[in-house]
């Protein structure tokens, strides 16, 4: 059953990247199509200005477009290598969903993170609505923490400027 849930959120996932590919490529499109309609029109050099900022845009669109396909073909080849279970005392890794107790000045939060190569900061959404996670990636302050960790384990990290206590509730 866990191989399945997090199955479902890496389809979430692929799904979340797709969806930025294509933004990314409508307004790509239409910056470029912006550009060449300001350059055909343009009279005078000052006209031209509007054409170089809707390039750059353009440009800009297309390398976010490009970044969301590296990382979308990454996390797809991560997921084919195939998603596994981890054992109850076993240390967080690539591919754990982690359930963590986060305790702070404002109190206690619970929070189900899933470590993936990719999608940092992405929240998805469980099946049907039920419940949320967040992804975290190793190379975040959080994913660094969390690696190797086990059930149990608490560590100390400061995120905004406020030090919290995290607790690995459970592993899987």
């Amino acid at each position: 059953m866990i191989i399945e849930r997090k199955c479902y959120f890496v389809d979430e996932l692929k799904a979340h990247y797709r969806e930025i590919i294509s933004g990314a490529h409508r307004a790509e499109t239409d910056a470029g199509s912006a550009a060449e309609q300001i350059r055909s029109e343009a009279r005078r050099k000052e006209d031209a200005k509007g054409a170089v900022e809707q390039s750059r845009m353009e440009a800009g669109h297309r390398a976010r477009r490009k970044r969301a396909a590296e990382e979308l073909e990454t996390l797809v080849t991560f997921a084919e290598r195939g998603l596994r279970g981890f054992a109850p005392d076993a240390a967080v890794d690539l591919g754990a969903l982690i359930d963590v107790s986060i305790e702070g000045e404002d109190g206690a939060d619970a929070r189900t993170v899933f470590l993936l190569p990719v999608g940092a900061g992405t929240e998805l959404t469980g099946p049907g609505g039920d419940g949320h996670i967040s992804v975290i990636t190793p190379a975040s302050p959080v994913g660094k923490a969390l690696r190797g960790t086990r059930s149990g384990d608490s560590f100390e990290i400061v995120i905004r400027g406020q030090d919290r206590e995290w607790t690995v509730v459970d592993v899987c």
